[in-house]
């Protein structure tokens, strides 16, 4: 049976990372969760003072590039690979609202996109992958078997964004989160360097009212027809 390449984008928040870990494990397939990456990526520039409320000192972060590893490490128990940055893992830390303010403008950096499109590609080159990020279909893998461009609105994001944070305890409002979710849309849609745009090839999904389970049906539909061909 042929491996494929999956390519999953869309909006923040719009289920990516769920169904592309549920799909994987389906198929049993390599997962690679490109946001975290990026969120890696924010993390390691607001731990040395990069990035803050007032200021983005972006040739610093440039200049230590070099000093950032991301690996991902899987987890028996949780049944997904984890994120860790330089031996150390975030799994957890990188999924706060704070990381989220942030990891849009990092992700606009030009330098940084090419350093993690590259480590990307390479884990992509055996194929038997499912990888979900912005520009996964558009620019890391422009020639995927099957592309994939989730949407859903903006209050329905923020909702689930924010249903998520309290349950993990976060102390925040939903405008907080809705705020955040419309920020990220407009930085991440308008960015000069590979901007949020949905492939001409990708087949585009409403997730706005679909349950998880729906999702994962159609899409394992459609992998399962292009695996066969």
């Amino acid at each position: 049976m042929r491996k494929i390449i999956i390519a999953i984008d869309g909006f923040s928040s719009t289920g990516k990372s769920t169904i592309a870990k549920q799909l994987a494990n389906k198929l049993n397939y390599i997962y690679v969760d490109t946001g975290a990456m990026y969120r890696a990526v924010t993390y390691f520039a607001l731990e040395h003072n990069f990035i803050g409320v007032d200021f983005f000192h972006s040739e610093k972060l440039i200049e230590n590039l070099d000093k950032i590893i991301i690996t991902f490490k899987f987890n028996d128990i949780k049944g997904f690979a984890e994120v860790y940055l330089n031996g150390e893992n975030i799994e957890n830390t990188i999924r706060t609202l704070k990381v989220s303010q942030y990891v849009s403008p990092v992700a606009t950096l030009s330098e940084v996109r090419r350093k993690l499109v590259e480590q990307q590609q390479l884990m992509g080159k055996d194929k038997g992958i499912v990888m979900d990020g912005r520009d996964i279909g558009t620019v890391v893998f422009p020639d995927a078997e099957l592309k994939i461009y989730m949407i859903a609105s903006a209050e329905t994001r923020a909702q689930r964004r924010f249903k998520e944070l309290k349950e993990r305890g976060d102390n925040l409002t939903y405008e907080d989160v809705l705020e955040n979710v419309t920020t990220r849309d407009r930085i991440d849609s308008t960015r000069k360097d590979s901007p949020l745009v949905k492939a001409e090839d990708a087949i585009e999904i409403d997730n706005s009212k679909l349950t998880i389970a729906d999702q994962l049906d159609t899409i394992l539909n459609l992998a399962s027809h292009n695996i066969s061909k």
